[in-house]
């Protein structure tokens, strides 16, 4: 009978496959269970609760503006700022806010956003019991192409900080090039006047919702897309669906690089769930795409983390780069006089070590290059470790080549270089590089590991 480790297995080799065909990392779109699940905090309604709660003026619990406005929460948003606006001016009112909302340019609902603000703030994972710590590791290990966000809160920046924040309409104005981002498409607790919370900032959102569908679309169709946080019937995943649709025929065809993490609590040895999800995403149109359902996520992110990690990748200078190339197609080449060497150019593209060179790469030939590339003697990388003599550093690499079989010091390669030094031909020094050091504090201190398959060795025929 099938059971849920088998479960497991397809889950695993299904997106393993899929990252596989699709040659990069993915994007995960997180939601409001994903801060529920791991600080505690509230969906929409619940916040609207609290905010009903919290104002004096709001006479009514949330259930009486839901009858009210037949369950628009977004016209209850709109209600609820009106009614912050006359709390703040009054008398009683106005200590709880500060002095900078008051000035005559600030909107209405900044009072009710800043009551907003203040209460996501103070979300953090730090209360999160062990087994969730493990999935956040996990989480941060699977280094996402992107993170899109319709939450406020800032509970992702602190798991993945080398990544930039963009937040609300900056979104429309970024390079679908770039790496290495977490796109707050509802706004940010940094910036409450971002925050989409009422009718009217919700009405300006879908007047310009498709200026992001088209900059979403441009990921989706070609990287694994996992929704955390999300229930299936969520009109966000519903939008989002509705425009991928339209890629596919026929409508009932199975999307097949996207999944939904969708959290089952009666799951057990035994349970074999439903591997795709039906949905009817608007207009007649149904779609279908893939579903995971688990108790404990650590698996799920540790499948989609196969690929390995953007640990060691500089982000910055990635979107710099990013940047730069798309300024020069935009701005420096239809307004400036550039000379190109195009018998140059041609060259280039054809030999990868001369491509390489036009973005300031070059190979490990190179001995200038080589050196800055990997700056750690084998008594530094020891001090790096923690150690004090370099001996210690070659039992951790001497594990490596046990686990593995890959001898980092057996060629010149991303962790280690064998230079020259000086004239005579047998004065070498070997050299490290930051890439050497993350690997093996990984060795040294247990945790899992992975040798990119480019340097592995090749294994012999017939195997």
């Amino acid at each position: 009978m099938p059971n849920y480790a088998q479960y497991q297995d397809e889950v695993r080799a299904d997106v393993a496959d899929v990252l596989k065909r699709q040659q990069c990392q993915p994007i995960i779109f997180v939601g409001s269970g994903f801060s529920k699940r791991y600080a505690q905090g509230p969906s929409w309604e619940a916040l609207l609760t609290e905010l009903a709660d919290t104002c004096p003026l709001i006479e009514h619990g949330l259930a009486y503006f839901k009858q009210k406005y037949d369950g628009d929460l977004t016209m209850i948003g709109s209600v609820f700022a009106q009614h912050y606006f006359e709390w703040a001016w009054s008398k009683e009112g106005k200590i709880h806010f500060p002095d900078k909302l008051f000035e005559a340019n600030v909107p209405k609902d900044a009072y009710l956003k800043h009551i907003a603000a203040q209460r996501l703030g103070a979300l953090n994972t730090t209360a999160a019991d062990k087994a969730l710590q493990d999935e956040l590791v996990e989480l941060k290990r699977l280094g996402p192409h992107a993170v899109i966000t319709t939450n406020y809160d800032n509970l992702l920046e602190p798991l993945f900080p080398e990544y930039e924040v963009v937040v609300g309409q900056n979104v429309f104005r970024q390079s679908s090039l770039v790496v290495g981002e977490i796109f707050k498409i509802h706004g940010s607790i940094s910036d409450p006047h971002s925050m989409v919370l009422t009718k009217e900032d919700y009405d300006v959102f879908n007047r310009d919702k498709k200026y992001l569908s088209a900059k979403l679309l441009t990921y989706f169709a070609e990287h694994p897309l996992l929704f955390i946080g999300y229930s299936a019937s969520d009109p966000n995943i519903k939008n989002v669906l509705y425009d991928m649709s339209r890629m596919f025929t026929p409508t009932t065809a199975l999307i097949p690089n996207i999944y939904i993490l969708q959290w089952d609590e009666d799951q057990n040895e035994a349970s074999y769930p439903a591997r795709e999800h039906v949905l009817e995403v608007g207009e007649g149109i149904t779609v279908r795409i893939k579903s995971i359902s688990a108790s404990s996520y650590k698996w799920v992110y540790e499948a989609f983390g196969i690929g390995g990690t953007m640990e060691k990748v500089n982000l910055k200078a990635l979107r710099a780069l990013a940047h730069r190339m798309l300024n020069l197609i935009r701005t420096d080449i239809p307004t400036k006089n550039v000379q190109v060497n195009y018998e140059a150019l041609e060259h280039a593209i054809s030999n990868e070590e001369a491509f390489a060179k036009l973005f300031g790469v070059t190979s490990l030939n190179d001995p200038a290059a080589a050196n800055a590339a990997h700056p750690y003697t084998s008594e530094m990388l020891a001090t790096q470790l923690g150690y004090k003599h370099w001996t210690a550093t070659n039992r951790l690499i001497a594990r490596v080549k046990a686990d593995t079989g890959f001898d980092m010091k057996g060629s010149d390669n991303i962790y280690h270089v064998h230079i020259k030094i000086g004239q005579a031909a047998t004065s070498r020094t070997r050299k490290y590089s930051d890439a050497a050091v993350a690997l093996l504090k990984k060795v040294r201190d247990g945790d899992a590991y992975e040798i990119p398959a480019y340097v592995l060795p090749a294994k012999p025929a017939g195997l």
